[in-house]
């Protein structure tokens, strides 16, 4: 098993993640001015439930194989025998799953589509112990390689599709191909052995771990996606549309930024799951630059939400445009929240993970159908908001608290530097002066002023120290 430090695996994450991230934006870019909001409103609608199959499929066996490290070399091969089977059920139930989606959405267009997704759960539900064990190998430039070919190719296959008037079904047929693609890098570099007779014991040996983790994916995706769901129902695919558009947007600071430490977190720090004093060192510095990252993203988010809209997506999405803004206001809370669910794992503790993730689910949920009521997105977005800027407390409490057992006033205290530096961006936006017609011109301006204001008061409260700190380490 390679040995490879949290700062190089981040950085060869970051270094994939960006790539792709530029990659799709571009792309992305494109396909907004080929499909309508109605075409991406009924993708919403079919790729929310094939998510809830997938973590279905996933079990918690992932997250299993990389946290348990006796797992022998036949109980790897007895587990993806598992899974193999399991695809093939779950491919079948998602199929007859789309004749009642379609009478639940009135739209018989579910059905075809949901046969052609059901392919691609098949593959997605095969690829989930090749992956795991590129992870657990801790061959991060791998899957960095990996992951931006194959969103190259599955970009370009969707601009060909909707050029050539396939419409939604560009997107549906893109996630077939980059789901059947993924598996075969991921099968051919791991190589994991399929047999019709398998041992169960070996599936019994991860499931006090990964029935907890499958337990925190099945509330964390209800968490995640009854917005989707009910705003489709109950507010149309259109505006359904405008939401996922400003949603994804404001998620893409959250995953670039956040994600790109996250999924290396785990599989290092896993090492040292019976040293908590360690985890929560390595953990501190990590959330400090997380927390002032987030500040100056959501500040750039909510002042520049007009020209982000605009560049990004074009004339036709400016109802995205007050959604947008309004969710950059939990950007912060969601990048430093959204590292916890690592380090759970890596303390071996799933059970409070659940217990976590329920609580943080519940207000969710609750702070959704308050936005419903009000019946426009303006409130549904607010409400959201709210509800992530709770949930950093939420987790953050269980994790400190019960997790690393630390009184959680001595966590609270680290960010205050943070909470002034917040208080002065906010300040900034208020009294932000400039109103220029030039889109770019106009966002440079913006981007500059916070950038200015933000490193004079992070040199100021001399928090520049953290990321020097970071920088330095190995």
């Amino acid at each position: 098993m390679s040995n490879i430090s949290v700062k190089k695996a981040a950085l060869i994450s970051a270094i994939s993640k960006y790539s792709t991230t530029i990659l799709n934006l571009v792309f992305t870019a494109v396909l907004a001015r080929l499909l309508t909001p109605e075409d991406y409103g009924v993708v919403v609608v079919s790729f929310v439930f094939i998510s809830f199959f997938q973590i279905i499929a996933d079990l918690g066996l992932g997250s299993a194989v990389i946290q348990h490290k006796e797992l022998t070399k036949q109980d790897v091969n007895n587990i993806f025998s598992f899974t193999v089977r399991l695809s093939i059920l779950l491919a079948v139930a998602f199929s007859l799953f789309s004749i009642p989606l379609s009478l639940f959405y009135k739209n018989t267009v579910y059905i075809p589509i949901g046969l052609i997704l059901a392919v691609a759960l098949i593959f997605s539900t095969l690829n989930i112990i090749p992956n795991a064990l590129l992870m657990k190998e801790k061959q991060f430039l791998v899957v960095g390689i990996r992951t931006f070919v194959i969103a190259m190719l599955g970009s370009v296959l969707a601009i060909i599709l909707a050029f050539c008037g396939f419409k939604y079904y560009a997107l549906v047929l893109q996630s077939v191909f980059v789901a059947i693609l993924t598996f075969l890098w991921n099968y051919w570099s791991t190589r994991p052995k399929f047999s019709i007779k398998y041992n169960k014991i070996s599936v019994e040996k991860v499931r006090n771990f990964s029935s907890f983790q499958f337990g925190f994916n099945i509330i964390n995706y209800f968490a995640r996606n009854s917005d989707n769901l009910l705003i489709g129902k109950f507010m149309g695919e259109a505006t359904l549309g405008y939401y996922d558009k400003a949603y994804k947007l404001m998620l893409y600071p959250v995953q670039n930024l956040t994600h790109v430490i996250t999924p290396v977190l785990h599989p290092i720090l896993s090492d040292y799951q019976n040293d908590k004093e360690y985890i929560y060192k390595k953990y501190m510095d990590i959330v400090k630059v997380l927390s002032l990252l987030g500040i100056l993203v959501s500040s750039i988010c909510f002042l520049a939400a007009d020209e982000i809209i605009l560049i990004v997506f074009g004339e036709l999405w400016k109802e995205a445009i007050t959604p947008f803004r309004i969710l950059s206001l939990s950007v912060w809370a969601q990048m430093v929240t959204s590292s916890t669910g690592a380090i759970f794992q890596s303390l071996g503790n799933t059970k409070l993970m659940f217990q976590a993730g329920t609580v943080s689910a519940v207000l969710t949920v609750s702070c959704i159908a308050l936005g419903l009521i009000k019946g426009n997105l303006f409130y549904l977005s607010i409400f959201v908001a709210i509800g992530f800027n709770c949930s950093f407390i939420i987790n953050f409490a269980f994790l400190i608290l019960k997790g690393f057992q630390i009184k959680f006033r001595e966590f609270i205290k680290r960010f205050i530097p943070d909470m002034f530096i917040a208080s002065i961006m906010i300040v900034v936006i208020a009294l932000y002066p400039l109103n220029i017609s030039n889109i770019i011109f106009s966002i440079i301006a913006k981007v500059m002023v916070v950038v200015f204001v933000y490193v004079t008061f992070l040199i100021l409260t001399q928090q520049y120290k953290i990321f020097l700190v970071l920088i330095k380490k190995r």
